[in-house]
């Protein structure tokens, strides 16, 4: 079992944050952050997108997984490794693992997107389908650890956080004074390390969350104050596709987070769409996520400086015709 740490009563220091990026950027070198001329006259604001798509698996996680696996010995992980994950996280995973020659074990659910099954083989990975969606192959991913005395790695854990922290960390001194930024929620990683950085930092930069309406239960938590759980998460925005919140990130998110905004599936295509033709970038549903949301708040941020984040490049040829072909 690999340690976890309770950021609630244990926060990230800044030294901590900084120790992370002198480790993560051994491997992986900082992202950009950009200020489109197009993309900011789309939205009414100055926005700077930080370019997480440009990572070697196309997506934040990487950040996490290079940063894990230079925490954990050999003996921690002699058998191997294993997580479920839609894509993003097992590509993290995978990556990491060949640079250290650990083997690493990949469960998805069987309607995965295939382009990220072949991306995570490509990586070494062992991939294994099984469950209707992410939380059955979750289920089957820690039943297996204990069958093959393997290692789990959840999609959310401090370290993971720390890790994908350095993201927040390069983009917030990069980019001063921001108003608000528009993270989305998977598991809630990525948004826990924005809120790890910002309070680090010290700054009074409010952070929204975004979710797809069709998976929702960040959201339904959220304004619950506690933990729901969907019976579907069926979105186009795989990353985002979670039935059931984890309670740890959802308690640091309700202590961290101004809001939780929800897109349609219009609104997600609508963003990719966008983020083409401004950019000239390719985003994945979760990627596209934050500048659907900032999209759905325009008024709300009218004039001022936000940011959203790219988390993720990897989509489907299939959703990225479907989201150019609209007539929008």
């Amino acid at each position: 079992m690999i340690p976890n740490r309770d950021l609630l009563s244990s926060p990230f220091t800044l030294e901590e944050i900084e120790s992370a990026c002198d480790v993560v950027q051994k491997s992986l070198k900082p992202t950009a952050q950009i200020s489109w001329p197009l993309l900011s006259e789309r939205t009414g604001c100055e926005v700077f997108v930080k370019h997480e798509n440009h990572l070697p698996t196309g997506a934040f996680k990487v950040r996490g997984g290079v940063f894990l696996l230079n925490y954990l010995s050999a003996s921690d992980s002699s058998s191997g490794l294993i997580v479920a994950t839609r894509g993003n996280h097992g590509q993290s995973i995978a990556y990491a693992g060949r640079a250290t020659g650990i083997p690493v074990h990949v469960v998805v659910p069987e309607d995965n997107n295939k382009d990220k099954n072949r991306a995570m083989r490509a990586l070494g990975a062992n991939l294994i389908i099984r469950g209707e969606d992410f939380n059955e192959a979750l289920e089957f991913a820690i039943q297996h650890a204990r069958k093959l005395d393997l290692l789990f790695v959840p999609s959310y854990h401090s370290l993971l956080v720390q890790g994908v922290a350095t993201y927040a960390y390069e983009l917030l001194t990069s980019v001063r004074n921001l108003v608000t930024v528009y993270v989305p929620i998977g598991l809630g990683s990525g948004i826990a390390g924005m809120i790890a950085v910002r309070n680090a930092l010290k700054l009074d930069t409010e952070i929204v969350g975004v979710v797809a309406k069709n998976a929702n239960a960040y959201r339904l938590s959220f304004d619950a104050g506690k933990a729901i759980t969907t019976d579907s998460a069926a979105t186009l925005a795989d990353g985002l596709a979670v039935r059931k919140p984890d309670r740890d990130a959802l308690e640091y998110i309700l202590n961290g987070v101004a809001r939780v905004v929800e897109v349609s599936e219009q609104d997600l295509n609508v963003a990719i769409k966008a983020m083409f033709l401004d950019t000239h970038n390719v985003s994945e549903g979760a990627g596209a996520a934050s500048l659907a949301g900032l999209m759905k708040e325009k008024d709300r941020q009218m004039g001022k400086r936000v940011s959203i984040i790219l988390s993720g490049g990897n989509i489907d040829t299939l959703t990225l015709v479907s989201a150019l072909s609209l007539n929008s």
